[in-house]
């Protein structure tokens, strides 16, 4: 398949995305609702991970470069979640492309839960990192185009994901109007150095484990290989 242009998610800015497709924000928290109110009860053992993992966190988290924040905390609390079942599990740095509007869209994207053995395919949640050599470039600008991409191979109308800065977690909702046309939701900061919105970055997390387990049944058999 042929294309006029050729974008780099590490590079793509947000008037990139206005060119490619009609895309806005739309400022309402409350499409975050069913996502955010997922009946989760933490258990004490997971309470004092979450505890530990603050504690030997919060003196470094503004100094961290970007692996070290990702080797020391984010990673850690992925695994706590596992997401590694079998036909589904978290892919980082894997390759992702697609075609959208005659422009070629191609990246690693730091993080994704998607299915695949050897190589990642049909992904459903994207996680993307603050990277501080790009600047004043915005995480959400490159987590947005890698959810139109995996919406179009999915074929999907709806992508959630997340992106992080320093501390602050923020949740995001792609939602695929029509043929060229894109709403996005984001969520409010989630600051990971508090212990109660630590909690509930976890359980966001654990909502989206929760929803594979209904869209996909064979993933929902599998929850016993935890």
């Amino acid at each position: 398949m042929t294309y006029k242009r050729k974008l780099s998610f590490g590079k793509i800015e947000y008037e990139d995305l206005q060119e490619i497709v009609d895309i806005n924000e739309i400022i309402n928290y409350t499409v975050f609702d069913d996502w955010f109110n997922f009946d989760y009860k933490l258990s004490q053992e997971e309470e004092n991970f979450l505890t530990m993992l603050l504690n030997e966190n919060i003196l470094f988290m503004d100094s961290y470069l970007e692996e070290e924040l990702k080797a020391q905390f984010i990673i850690p609390l992925i695994n706590k979640i596992n997401f590694f079942c079998k036909g589904i599990r978290g892919w980082y740095e894997r390759p992702l492309k697609g075609i959208i509007n005659n422009v070629l869209l191609h990246g690693n994207p730091d993080y994704m839960i998607a299915r695949g053995f050897e190589k990642p395919r049909t992904p459903y949640f994207f996680i993307q990192e603050y990277k501080r050599e790009l600047g004043d470039r915005h995480p959400k600008n490159q987590l947005l185009a890698e959810m139109m991409v995996a919406m179009q191979l999915n074929g999907e109308k709806i992508m959630r994901a997340a992106f992080i800065i320093g501390r602050i977690w923020n949740f995001v909702i792609l939602k695929h109007l029509d043929d060229n046309k894109y709403h996005y939701f984001r969520s409010q900061g989630f600051n990971s150095l508090k212990l109660n919105e630590l909690k509930e970055i976890y359980i966001n997390l654990q909502a989206i484990k929760g929803m594979l387990t209904r869209i996909n049944p064979r993933f929902a058999a599998e929850q016993k290989c935890h």
